[in-house]
């Protein structure tokens, strides 16, 4: 009997190390948190895409997730969604991308934090016939098949335009950008600042600061800057956080109503700015259907349909006199 416990004890044993190694732990975890399809048989044949955004702190992501997700339910593929918890974070974003790749997926979309420093790795995607789509922020590379995204030099030219009229076409204004290393740091900057130094000679843009998308720092740097420019007119926050941080600064300074603030993107405290008349208007753009087409776009890729070089996924001014039209009100999100 003691012999026959022992054998039995050791067979036990050895099974429960076999379903052990059998049984990867990313199998059982919901599709949030970058499943691994290969792992469940049910599920071999699913087309998983990886999303990863640049960030989760605004609600301008939760709104391209939503359009993803969209794309994802219509197309019936399989993603997951995710991106550090700050856009300053490139190496985690890299990390990222590098945990997807291992993961074999049929193509990846990619918004990049930083426009160069994915470039090795997306080489490596490359290598493995993996398609990948930009979104939101592309890359300096060929490599993306397409990037679904606004025209943000267009749209960032826009908003120099509407500045300009605002302040009658003259005086000191500055600006408070997310980075200066993703494509729509660089292009909405670029964009803004070009059309003032070409059309607007009585303008002078007296500083550009770097608050990396966070309202908190935002916020000093656009305190800083009304410390050191005291005559200075208008503001340009070239994103979310960025609008709001200077919105912040504004009120903290006592100088509602004497500083003229333009913002990029919507969510509910911009919104709430512009209905107030803290916030003179913004660019708004579609986020949604940013997160639509870069799923879309992978799965036609995949299928080998032909897709168009750029999406264009447009943009719009919104202020006191068109933020509850037909037109705006679908693009902007709380």
């Amino acid at each position: 009997m003691l012999l026959a416990a022992t054998v039995l004890g050791a067979c036990g044993g050895g099974n429960t190390a076999q379903q052990t190694a059998k049984t990867p732990a990313p199998a059982d975890k919901p599709a949030a948190t970058a499943p691994a399809p290969a792992a469940d048989p049910k599920k071999t044949d699913k087309i998983y895409i990886p999303v990863i955004s640049k960030g989760f702190q605004h609600q301008f992501w939760q709104a391209v997730k939503q359009g993803a997700e969209k794309a994802a339910k219509e197309f019936q593929v399989e993603i997951t969604f995710e991106g550090p918890e700050t856009e300053s974070q490139v190496d985690k974003q890299i990390e990222m991308l590098q945990a997807a790749l291992g993961k074999n997926p049929k193509a990846i979309a990619f918004a990049a934090l930083d426009s160069k420093a994915s470039i090795p790795l997306l080489q490596k995607a490359k290598a493995a016939n993996i398609p990948v789509v930009g979104f939101d922020s592309g890359v300096d590379s060929d490599i993306p098949i397409t990037t679904a995204a606004t025209d943000n030099v267009a749209a960032a030219a826009l908003a120099a335009d509407k500045m300009a009229e605002l302040i009658n076409s003259e005086g000191e204004i500055a600006l408070v950008v997310h980075d200066q290393t993703s494509r729509t740091g660089i292009d909405r900057r670029d964009g803004f600042v070009n059309r003032i130094k070409e059309k607007y000679p009585k303008i002078k843009i007296v500083d550009i600061q770097y608050g990396g998308g966070d309202q908190l720092k935002s916020t000093d740097l656009a305190k800083a800057i009304i410390q050191a420019h005291p005559n200075v007119k208008g503001f340009f926050g070239a994103n979310e956080g960025s609008a709001i941080g200077v919105l912040n600064a504004v009120g903290e300074m006592k100088k509602d109503g004497k500083i003229i603030v333009i913002g990029y993107d919507s969510g509910k405290q911009q919104i709430d700015a512009i209905k107030s008349g803290k916030m003179a208007g913004a660019i708004t753009q579609d986020p949604i259907g940013i997160g639509y087409w870069s799923v879309k776009a992978a799965v036609q890729a995949i299928k080998g349909e032909t897709v168009k070089k750029s999406i264009d996924t447009g943009f719009h001014w919104y202020d006191k006199t068109n933020i509850d039209s037909a037109e705006i009100k679908p693009l902007l999100y709380n």
